[in-house]
């Protein structure tokens, strides 16, 4: 394993994309300072946080 810290950062992104998967699934409402958070929020964190990690996967595996 030439690069350990990509591969925790991949781990990482990919528990926060399950996360925001999860919260879809099951409809969990998240409220900040008394705001709901929308669900596109989720969505938006889903891909970006998926998509990291996928990138970092690969990138580790060079």
């Amino acid at each position: 394993m030439k690069k350990p810290f990509t591969v925790l950062a991949a781990i990482i992104f990919a528990l926060v994309a399950a996360v925001h998967l999860l919260r879809l699934v099951y409809g969990w409402e998240v409220t900040v300072n008394r705001a709901v958070v929308p669900m596109w929020a989720s969505i938006l964190g889903l891909m970006i946080a998926g998509g990291l990690a996928v990138m970092l996967w690969l990138e580790s595996r060079e």
